[in-house]
């Protein structure tokens, strides 16, 4: 597997493809909407609920939490998760943008 020069991409190319990188895995989409329905849990409740091994789990709250879509607080001997919803207004502004980017040229086309 080759190197990406992420250098030599703009700021807000890299963090979309990092953001597409972390939706890319259903788990991942289960687990934020998961703590969107509850708007907070335990690792373990999320065992319960999307049915992956706690070790899994915990790696896919590793990703959420290193790009910041989720944090994470300890109580007792357990974290308790939840989204971070500054973080997730700029992701809404960056993928909305993204998204929108048709609606700047709906008069032409080219194929």
């Amino acid at each position: 597997m080759g190197i990406t020069k992420s250098e030599i991409f703009t700021e807000t190319q890299n963090e979309i493809a990092l953001l597409a990188k972390a939706f890319g895995h259903p788990a991942r989409v289960a687990i934020i909407q998961y703590l969107f329905k509850i708007n907070a849990c335990v690792c373990g409740d999320l065992v319960n609920e999307i049915g992956l091994a706690q070790p899994t789990i915990s790696q896919h709250l590793k990703e959420l939490k290193q790009l910041g879509i989720i944090k994470g607080t300890v109580e007792g001997t357990s974290v308790c998760y939840c989204i971070d919803q500054t973080k997730w207004q700029t992701i809404k502004e960056v993928l909305g943008s993204f998204l929108d980017m048709d609606n700047c040229n709906a008069n032409t086309s080219c194929c």
